[in-house]
């Protein structure tokens, strides 16, 4: 029995290496201002994780899951890894996964992109396709079960997997990154609501460091993060799920800590692809939905700041690459067949970045609370 545990501990051990050797390998992310004409005096910042090895946020999340697992005992050699997931954390545990010689499938619903679906077999994962996708979570715990695995669960365990207290935090990141900038401590960072692992990590640190930074967080249309936030109600569940993919749930999930956030902003989806649109020219790039997600709440913390008469800066992320959604938010007919056709809501959001007029159009549909109250 001793070489048995000692066998496994040995495979633990090679395993965790592995991912901290491919996490030393690994630069940082860069921090990209956006020029605000319309908001003098505050300065926005987009952390674009993008440029991780597998093109998303989610990269940090599934390094984290999986040294979580290890250290845990979850994980076996051999044995198979499921996860429930719209693309991106999926994309990121695939990755990891084969690094480590692990048989993977990734749970999601059957419309996800064929690009992230692509992405996940890219990197030796198979996809499990449902067409309920309230039922993701069962059918990963299901599956787990019949193929002796693991269910890696990223929405119980992304706020406790990362160390919110330590360094190489994305938090932490962001701080060391704006040392040299003209507003070092940013008035306020935006994320949007997946997990809720990321504001997580963001509201504890803010908290354990004493900044004077508030939190943003944001959610999609079709969710029940907001409600949950403004009423405390845990039982809310809808019967479908988001149209943003990454962000946005149907239920509240336990990742989701209403208590680490100073205020939130529930964001149309027709106004999240539309600031989606109009930054991709912007940065001369494709950004995908949930980044335009982020944007819209970023501007409304910008608008706070000056109608305060006050500067600062303001941080958000850009979650992932938009070529993933070409086929979909980059395509015309895909726009017009789900009703979110977006051409004059992106000029909109064009006209507020250059000159601070909100559309009545998006005051009217989005919905805040908490210390951002337009």
């Amino acid at each position: 029995m001793s070489a048995v545990f000692d066998a496994r501990r040995a495979w633990v051990r090679e395993a965790v290496r592995r991912i901290e050797a491919d996490f030393q390998r690994s630069s940082d992310t860069h921090l990209i201002p956006l020029p605000l004409p319309g908001f003098p005096g505050v300065d926005l910042y987009l952390k674009d994780e993008s440029s991780h090895p597998t093109g998303s946020l989610k990269h940090r999340l599934a390094r984290s899951l999986f040294l979580h697992a290890l250290c845990n005992g979850w994980l076996r050699e051999g044995a198979a890894v499921v996860e429930a997931s719209s693309g991106s954390t999926a994309v990121s545990e695939a990755y990891f996964a084969r690094m480590l010689g692990l048989p993977f499938v990734a749970v999601m619903p059957r419309g996800t992109s064929p690009q992230k679906i692509a992405a996940i077999e890219f990197h030796g994962g198979r996809c499990h396709l449902v067409d309920d996708p309230t039922r993701v979570a069962a059918e990963s715990a299901r599956l787990a079960d019949e193929l002796h695995g693991h269910f890696m669960d990223q929405f119980t365990h992304a706020e406790r997997a990362t160390d919110w207290r330590s360094n190489n935090n994305i938090a932490d990141s962001i701080y060391l990154q704006l040392q040299r900038e003209r507003h070092p401590c940013p008035a306020w960072i935006v994320a949007g609501a997946g997990t809720g692992g990321t504001l997580a990590t963001i509201g504890r640190y803010v908290a354990y460091r004493r900044h004077e930074t508030r939190v943003c967080g944001v959610d999609a249309e079709v969710s029940v993060f907001f409600d949950h936030y403004v009423s405390g109600d845990p039982t809310l569940v809808l019967d479908r799920g988001s149209r943003i993919e990454g962000i946005g749930r149907p239920r509240v999930e336990p990742s989701f800590l209403p208590g680490v956030l100073d205020a939130m902003v529930k964001v149309p989806d027709v106004w999240s692809l539309a600031a989606m649109h109009s930054l991709s020219v912007r940065l001369g790039r494709r950004v995908g939905g949930s980044t335009g997600t982020n944007l819209v709440a970023a501007l409304a913390c910008a608008q706070a700041l000056k109608a305060a008469g006050r500067g600062g800066a303001v941080v958000t992320l850009l979650c992932d690459d938009g070529q993933r959604y070409r086929h979909s938010y980059f395509d015309d007919g895909w726009l017009q067949a789900n009703g979110l056709e977006c051409g004059a809501e992106s000029d909109a959001i064009d006209a507020l970045i250059d000159t601070g007029e909100w559309p009545a159009a998006l005051r009217r549909g989005w919905r805040l609370a908490g210390d951002l109250v337009l």
